[in-house]
């Protein structure tokens, strides 16, 4: 009888990550099964393409294998993997920036297939996240989508904690800017009163 993927524990993850230092294969694939979903929900938001959160998440594991042997158990596993998945990600989304030329969303064609309130609402909202930077979007993502304190986030982005305080006090200003213009709601005339 096979056992189910067990839900990855802090000793547990702990214990994988030894034996993947001394090159136990079946120790990544099971630690890669407890944090796939995990990774993918992340990295969802700041890319569409599934192909690219699959090669994010799969560079990331080959940098857990060949980094294992040197994890000093400062951190917790799951911050020491999401700070590589962090960094991946962002070299990734910044060589797409350089080598492709994306339409922006005010250049793509109306995308929502159900005109329903929360797919606008999401729409809407991922229109405005798109005008951060990816630090700040990725800031936002840890804290409020995936409940990281600011001090796991330092950790993660490998930032001190004033960095990320000021990535999302910037962030919020943007999407304060922002959210209201695109939803329509400030007119030119009342924009400039202020």
């Amino acid at each position: 009888m096979t056992s189910p993927v067990k839900v990855s524990t802090r000793d547990g993850d702990r214990e994988l990550l030894a034996s993947i230092a001394v090159g136990d294969r079946r120790a990544l694939e099971e630690l890669y099964l407890g944090y796939h979903r995990r990774l993918a929900r992340f990295l969802a938001r700041f890319t569409q393409r599934y192909e690219n959160v699959e090669e994010i998440i799969n560079d990331t594991f080959l940098a857990v294998w060949q980094s294992a042997p040197q994890f000093r158990n400062d951190s917790q596993v799951s911050t020491w993997i999401f700070g590589i998945a962090y960094r991946t990600a962002l070299k990734s989304l910044r060589r797409q920036k350089r080598h492709t030329s994306s339409l922006s969303l005010e250049d793509s064609p109306e995308q929502t297939v159900d005109p329903g309130a929360e797919t606008e609402l999401q729409d809407w909202v991922t229109h405005g996240l798109n005008r951060l930077t990816v630090e700040q979007r990725l800031t936002l993502e840890l804290a409020y989508h995936m409940g990281h304190s600011l001090e796991e986030i330092s950790a993660i982005t490998d930032t001190p904690v004033g960095t990320v305080k000021a990535r999302m006090y910037h962030a919020r200003q943007k999407l304060r800017e922002h959210l209201p213009a695109l939803d329509g709601s400030t007119s030119e005339a009342s924009a400039g009163g202020e």
